[in-house]
């Protein structure tokens, strides 16, 4: 144990009562102490002096008689406090219970902070702020105890892929904006490098030349193309520069961060815009070409795009051919090429044309198989019967296919001998099959006439024999038009009886389903027209009575006419009373003459 050694001549009245142990009075040692002493009042924001930082507290020395501790999470938008540094703190009270004095450095800079804020964007200032954690659209800072706002946008010129290795950290930022009415602050980061940025951009865009080749990093990738970081200026790859062969979206050429060598295409100082190529770094496919190939060749590709119109195939990267939809079949009808093929297939083709110098080449899939024109003659001779589906309607015919290449043409006319067909979806429909018999054969223009009555014999032949001119027949009518009436003369067999033939006999008009008596007045086979009369078979029995009575009475006059020569003959004398009997005779005469007039 320690011996404590104490001075057994120091006089102990002497010191408590004051009796002269200091050379001047006890109250004005005790001032001077004071005097060495800070004089700190509550709620006074001080300078102090840190003396010792550990993992929890910071130590501060404001010159008072104790130093003050502050927590060291106060500390954290300075990572790089150090001892000796001068900082701002607020005395929250002298003593405390443990009669420590108690400091807030947060209360300090908090209390100083809207002026420091304000200030730092007039003088447009560098300041130091610390990430607190993300939120919607950015990052919260804390600036001299403030909380302001970092935008997305501003954390860096280039787009943030990761927000989270912000967080905790402590960076330079420049106030751009404060909202005074809600006290809102935004500071930028961005803003820092921006200038250094532009001074660099300028340097780069003084020394670039189409054609020169750079080296970059992709910095983003959209639908329409690539952005790569030239070393502080930024030019766009379009999608169609990338590569020689089809591209469907940028991510199958490139990948973010990757590093590419690209050819200057075009550049705009004022607008700070740079087109760039990837695909100009390689030959074109075109000159690769086999030298060889030529029209007729059989070749495989992929279809890359599908069109209504036809669909292209890449037969090698960077090179492809159109099949139009014409080319993809013999048949005549108007087809989308989606009906037969997709994108993706592999399809095998035959050259048609083939232009190097415009690097352009058509081709065909139907050429792999025979055209049925070439043997139509003996295949489809005139005369032949078949079945053909029907395809499309016209006004004046239909259109058949027999097989597929080979269509042809029904005319209305040929339909029916007997129907009078006005549209052919009278008489069929899309889709149906019909029996048809070639009719001529147009090689040249890949035509067919067929006909569809020429499979029955004509039947107007005995048409015209029962429906003789002057013939009377029973017939209904089946319909009242404006011109007449259609009567239903036999199955499928028609006439025609004019208005002006039609009245009846007592004057009136007959009506739909009326059966009535016609007289054929014209029959024409060429023209499968038969036209009636009801009129003539009641007029003409009319005038055969008319007339028989005039044959009649035109006999008794003859008869009278005889008696009266016969008796002038026998006549040798004249009496009055013969006189008188020729007067009467005379006048019965000329009555008859007149009345037979």
């Amino acid at each position: 144990m320690e011996n404590i050694i104490s001075n057994e001549n120091f006089d102990w009245n002497a010191f408590e009562n004051d009796l002269g142990v200091y050379d001047q009075p006890k109250e004005n040692i005790a001032a001077a102490y004071d005097k060495t002493m800070s004089n700190v009042a509550v709620g006074e924001v001080v300078e102090g002096t840190v003396t010792s930082i550990n993992k929890r507290e910071v130590i501060v020395n404001i010159g008072y008689k104790s130093e003050g501790i502050i927590s060291i999470s106060e500390f954290r938008y300075n990572p790089n406090l150090a001892v000796g540094d001068k900082i701002e703190v607020y005395v929250e009270s002298a003593e405390d219970k443990n009669g420590q004095l108690n400091l807030s450095h947060k209360k300090a800079r908090q209390l100083k902070s809207w002026d420091r804020v304000n200030e730092a964007l007039e003088k447009d200032e560098i300041i130091n702020g610390y990430i607190k954690c993300r939120t919607k659209g950015g990052m919260i800072v804390d600036v001299f105890g403030i909380e302001a706002f970092l935008p997305g946008s501003q954390i860096d010129v280039k787009p943030i892929r990761d927000y989270d290795v912000y967080v905790d950290k402590t960076m330079e930022f420049k106030v751009v904006k404060i909202n005074q009415e809600f006290r809102n602050v935004v500071v930028s980061h961005k803003a820092l490098i921006e200038a250094e940025l532009e001074a660099q951009k300028q340097v780069i865009m003084s020394k670039l030349e189409k054609g020169q080749i750079l080296e970059g990093t992709v910095k983003n990738i959209t639908s329409y193309g690539v952005f790569v970081d030239l070393g502080g200026v930024d030019g766009l790859i379009h999608i169609t520069d990338l590569s020689w062969g089809r591209v469907n979206h940028p991510e199958e050429i490139v990948a973010l961060d990757q590093k590419i060598k690209v050819v200057i295409l075009d550049f705009d100082d004022q607008k700070k815009r740079i087109a760039l190529g990837l695909k100009q770094l390689t030959p074109h496919p075109w000159e690769a070409l086999d030298a060889n190939l030529k029209v007729g060749d059989k070749v495989k590709g992929k279809v890359v795009v599908m069109a209504d119109y036809g669909a292209f195939v890449e037969i090698a990267a960077g090179v492809e051919g159109l099949i139009h939809v014409s080319e993809m079949s013999w048949s005549q009808h108007l087809r989308s090429a989606q009906e037969f093929m997709k994108v993706g297939d592999e399809v095998e083709a035959v050259i048609l044309t083939l232009d190097r110098e415009e690097r352009k080449m058509s081709l065909g899939i139907k050429q792999l198989t025979p055209d049925p024109w070439e043997n139509i003659e003996t295949k489809y001779p005139v005369g032949t019967k078949c079945t053909a589906k029907v395809r499309n309607f016209t006004n004046f015919g239909v259109f058949v296919e027999i097989e597929e290449g080979i269509d042809g043409l029904i005319h209305i006319s040929d339909l029916s001998w007997v129907k009078k067909v006005k549209h052919p979806a009278e008489f069929t429909q899309v889709g149906a099959d019909i029996e048809v018999v070639v009719l001529e054969i147009d090689k040249e223009n890949r035509r067919l006439s067929l006909g569809h009555k020429q499979l029955e014999e004509n039947p107007w032949n005995e048409i015209e024999s029962k429906f003789a001119v002057d013939s009377i027949v029973e017939a209904p009518i089946a319909k009242m038009t404006d011109k007449g009436a259609v009567v239903t003369l036999d199955e499928d067999v028609e006439g025609f009886c004019p208005t002006r033939q039609l009245t009846k006999e007592d004057g009136s008009m007959p009506k739909a389903g009326d059966t009535l008596s016609f007289k054929v007045i014209e029959f024409s086979k060429a023209t499968k027209r038969i036209t009636l009369s009801h009129v003539r078979t009641y007029e003409e029995a009319k005038k055969a009575e008319i007339a028989a009575e005039k044959a009649e009475r035109r006999a008794a006059a003859d008869a009278t006419k005889s008696t009266v020569k016969k008796i002038n003959a026998s006549v040798e004398k004249t009496t009055l009373g013969d006189i008188a009997g020729l007067a009467e005779l005379k006048s019965a005469l000329e009555a008859a003459e007149k009345e037979e007039k």
